[in-house]
């Protein structure tokens, strides 16, 4: 099989003209092209001219033939991506080690579902709903000004802080072993649309995702795991350095060989308890800002110019980071085209923002988090929580702002330029619900993010034109772009630091940072205890 490599075509190309570009890439005529398929395809805008690159998988009838006289650059002998990390651990058939995996987002899910295809029976405990009682619960809140959910929103819930977003499905992490293709074909296979294999920036949607995860946790049930919903875990036992049993809010104990912490990044009571038993936290930088909306087909011109709106293309995203004097940077963080900004609070009393798209992204704004990076010298005090009181303070501010009744404070992009308070929207309607309070928004933000967000609108208009739009709307606050918080953990086995059998993983314990990089973290876990009993 032989790799093809920047194959750019124009967006209205022919269905045939990807087979007629690898044909002139290979050197080769049609009879010698045994069989062809996408391995991914981009859109590109960056020369500005908007066309799609692929690359392309091929088998030829005398590979070595034509790889002596193609373009090396460009043509190479495709890599195998198999997962192989586990070859030689069989299946177990007697009993298996007890694991209790407390967390079904995607670090968790992933995590029971590779066990339970090896034999071990987990026990999946998540503190939420299942994905479609949760999504009751959430619109409910959301649009029929239902009580807040403490254990069942946007935060908690089968599927983990991820089902609620845009499905994103790209990360930058190294993924040498090559369980990133692993996780891609398992979501397929559970429902999400085959385009998220050769998509260079691949997403599902919340409206797919429920569906996606709900098949996961069939399957595991149906090898012997168990998943337990709205079972809060509260406590622990450590006894001379090992975890040995966790405590529900029910008060049953459930005692385990192995226990993974797989609990997201929002998860403060429990980061709490962890810590009154003496596991170790540390301190980790995370960002803080708003959500910042603009109308889609303006964003469409911006990075598509002519070709906006065009039925290939769908709606345009956009990403940047912007360097500013005072040392920060501002970024842009979970972009979702044609999404809805949407209330993700997990405690009473507080506000927060995040984006959500469905499949189609059809919406009429496009949204993004527009963060500035905070750093442990911003954190209140030097406790490894400090950061988690941080977020709540802000958090609080936003609700106090907004009314005191779960609605956003929010605020039109040219008044937060000049200081003053917004009175209504302009052009852009702000998506927001249960609604918001337009108002002046630094009185939630630190001062030093005001002054980074605003020296940053010049910045970024100068890369995304229209992005200064003065009528653009910007809701606050957005505080859980990642754990402010990490446990640190030995590099070779995974186990805590000074705590036997308890494994910290995924995005709450400070090793990933979004849907894959959690899921791949859930994998390399199981690897580990999978190889410590084999």
């Amino acid at each position: 099989m032989l790799l093809i490599s920047q194959l750019r075509l124009p967006i209205d190309h022919a269905e045939d003209a990807l087979r007629f570009a690898v044909l002139r890439a290979l050197q080769i005529r049609d009879g010698e092209l045994l069989s062809l398929q996408i391995d991914q395809r981009a859109i590109d805008a960056r020369r500005g001219c908007v066309e799609f690159s692929y690359s392309a998988l091929a088998k030829v009838k005398d590979e070595e033939a034509v790889l002596r006289k193609a373009d090396p650059k460009r043509v190479r002998v495709a890599p195998d991506d198999s997962y192989r990390e586990l070859e030689g651990i069989s299946v177990a058939t007697g009993k298996s080690p007890r694991v209790v995996i407390v967390g079904a987002g995607p670090c968790g899910l992933m995590a029971a579902l590779l066990l339970a295809r090896y034999g071990w029976k987990p026990i999946l405990l998540e503190r939420g709903k299942a994905a479609g009682d949760r999504a009751r619960d959430v619109t409910g809140f959301w649009r029929r000004n239902w009580e807040f959910n403490p254990n069942s929103n946007v935060q908690f819930g089968e599927g983990g802080a991820g089902t609620f977003s845009d499905g994103k499905l790209y990360t930058q992490i190294r993924d040498r072993e090559n369980r990133i293709p692993w996780v891609l074909k398992e979501l397929v296979k559970a429902g999400a649309p085959e385009e998220i294999l050769v998509n260079n920036r691949p997403h599902i949607g919340t409206d797919r995702l429920i569906k996606v995860v709900r098949t996961i946790r069939e399957e595991i049930i149906s090898l012997g795991g168990e998943v337990r919903f709205e079972s809060h875990v509260n406590d622990v036992t450590v006894e001379n350095g090992i975890m040995k049993s966790v405590t529900l809010a029910s008060g049953d104990v459930i005692e385990a060989d192995a226990f993974i912490f797989a609990i997201g990044h929002s998860a403060r009571d429990t980061f709490e308890s962890l810590h009154k038993r003496g596991i170790p936290f540390e301190r980790k930088p995370f960002a803080i800002g708003v959500r910042i909306e603009h109308p889609q087909d303006a964003i469409d011109r911006s990075q598509y110019s002519r070709l906006a709106g065009h039925p290939r293309l769908g709606a345009a995203a956009y990403r940047f980071v912007a360097h500013c004097g005072n040392g920060r940077a501002a970024f842009s963080f979970c972009m979702c085209p044609g999404g809805l900004v949407v209330a993700a609070t997990s405690e009473a009393g507080q506000v927060v923002t995040n984006g959500m798209s469905s499949y189609a992204r059809a919406e009429a704004n496009a949204n993004s988090g527009f963060m500035v990076e905070i750093k442990e010298d911003d954190f209140p005090g030097d406790h490894p929580l400090s950061g988690i009181e941080l977020q709540r303070e802000l958090e609080r501010k936003a609700f106090e702002l907004g009314g005191s009744d779960y609605s956003a404070p929010a605020q039109k992009l040219g008044d937060f330029m000049r200081g003053v308070p917004s009175t209504g929207p302009g052009s852009v309607v702000p998506s927001y619900l249960p609604g918001v309070k337009w108002t002046d928004l630094s009185l939630c933000l630190p001062d030093f993010v005001v002054s980074t967000l605003r020296e940053a609108v010049t910045i970024v208009e100068r890369q995304i034109p229209g992005f200064g739009n003065p009528d653009a709307v910007m809701t606050g606050v957005e505080t859980r772009s990642s754990s402010p918080v990490r446990i640190p953990r030995n590099p070779e086995t995974l186990e805590c630091e000074g705590v036997q059998h308890f494994y910290p993983a995924g995005e709450g314990a400070g090793y990933a940072g979004g849907i894959i990089s959690a899921a791949v973290d859930g994998m390399k876990v199981v690897e580990q205890l999978l190889r410590r009993h084999a």
